[in-house]
């Protein structure tokens, strides 16, 4: 055991003090119909909680995440899936997300890499027996490595694009293997810095055609599952193709991509877009597209990826009422969001996933209460209210004509005010159901 001073989490309700205790995430407890457990499919993100140590560009690794083993052999590997699998039970955490180099160290030659895959993808299968622990979905690593400098499909070479191909290949036949409900395409430097030797069409279209492909042998081999791009504007690349919600939809339905990808959306990506995690979220859901999520935040302070664990409730209730008005995810919640530097001890790996997993909770309560509540619902009704009738109901119907709405206006004369946005009463409405007592 890995985590022995460590117990299995149980829930204590909001009034302990017990650091190893949940205090809003009761799994069994009923919101709207479904429990907890159902509606907050919580995933452990292998990067960051088995292999990020917190080196940053200042400095080495203050937590030890070798787990008794040395690190780049496969003992090492198989150490970490050992450890992975005592984390999520103790927490009741029911599925892991991955890259395929977090999971093996990567060989200099694809081939021995694919080989290494295999052997921890049965070991990884063999410690799932007997669990009710999941694959929720599986990514391939085309980002760290030299090789993809330029990006993977976007890359100026023919030879490193093979070589991305080779890697998604074998990244889907392991995530079908384990069972994955999805897979993830994060183009962490699929863009440019600059324009000046960039061929941005020829670039994009070959992304798309990587994709393509990529559904085509994935549907081959029996996945049936939601493919998913993860938006990011910036960081590494200064110029990223999927930079929002909006850009990256847009982008899917321009080369026929849109009935196979979903988004998952990362709570600091989308601030760094400077729009709110409810903004994309909302953008996903208004278009059939809201798959799954990045459960983190970002610090407002600085401009970079900070994959902070989520504390801010305002943030998760709003994801939470987006996630209630789409029925649900196809996805889940997987903490793509790592411990602060200075939080390098064992204990803090699981104060950080309780902070992670009571802040959804509560903000899973409050986005109920807001939804039951109504008066949000009931004021953004009576908002449109004039498009409910006459004239109005021609519009949103499509039944008018540009030639008879300026006849309208010209008889109408000067139209009155709209009526009141009332920001601040809605706001006040929030407040109320998130602090009331």
């Amino acid at each position: 055991m890995y985590f022995e001073n460590i117990p299995v989490i149980p829930y204590e309700g909001p009034q302990s003090k017990n650091p190893l205790a949940f205090k809003f995430y009761n799994p069994d407890q009923v919101i709207m119909g479904k429990t907890m457990r159902e509606h907050l499919p919580f995933a452990m993100a292998w990067w960051h909680n088995l292999c990020a140590g917190g080196t940053d560009m200042f400095g080495r690794d203050t937590a030890d995440k070798s787990f008794g083993a040395e690190k780049g052999t496969m003992e090492h590997a198989k150490a970490k899936v050992d450890a992975g699998f005592e984390f999520m039970q103790k927490l009741g955490i029911e599925y892991f997300c991955f890259h395929d180099v977090d999971i093996v160290p990567e060989a200099d030659d694809i081939k021995e890499t694919n080989r290494r895959l295999d052997e921890i993808s049965d070991y990884i299968l063999e410690k799932m027996k007997g669990t009710n622990i999941k694959c929720l979905w599986g990514t391939a690593n085309m980002f760290s490595n030299p090789r993809y400098m330029n990006g993977a499909g976007s890359s100026n070479s023919a030879d490193v694009y093979c070589f991305a191909a080779a890697q998604i290949k074998k990244a889907l036949e392991i995530t079908v293997k384990l069972g994955g409900k999805g897979y993830v395409f994060w183009g962490g430097r699929e863009g440019y810095e600059t324009l000046l030797n960039t061929d941005m069409g020829f670039e994009q279209e070959n992304i798309a055609n990587l994709m393509k492909m990529a559904v085509k042998y994935g549907r081959s081999i029996g996945f049936t599952g939601d493919f998913y791009i993860e938006p990011k504007p910036k960081e590494p690349m200064k110029h990223q193709y999927d930079f929002d919600a909006a850009t990256a939809i847009g982008f899917l339905r321009a080369h026929g991509l849109d009935k196979d990808f979903k988004m998952n959306i990362e709570a600091n990506h989308a601030t760094l877009a400077g729009h709110t995690f409810q903004h994309d979220l909302r953008v996903s859901r208004i278009n059939g597209m809201l798959g799954s999520v990045d459960a983190n935040q970002g610090d407002y302070l600085l401009g970079w990826d900070t994959d902070e664990f989520p504390f801010d409730i305002y943030e998760t209730t709003m994801c939470m009422y987006e996630v209630l008005k789409a029925g649900g995810l196809t996805g889940g919640f997987n903490f793509d969001a790592k411990n602060r530097r200075p939080s390098y001890t064992p204990e803090d790996m699981f104060h950080a996933y309780i902070l992670g997993m009571d802040a959804f909770a509560l903000g899973l309560i409050k986005a109920a209460k807001l939804i039951e509540d109504g008066r949000l619902d009931e004021f953004v009704e009576k908002r449109y209210a004039s498009y409910k009738t006459g004239i109005g109901a021609k519009i949103a119907a499509g039944e008018t004509t540009l030639e008879e709405l300026s006849a309208y206006a010209c008889e109408m004369g000067a139209p009155a005010l709209p009526c009141s946005g009332r920001q601040e009463y809605l706001e006040s409405i929030v407040n109320s159901v998130l602090f009331g007592l």
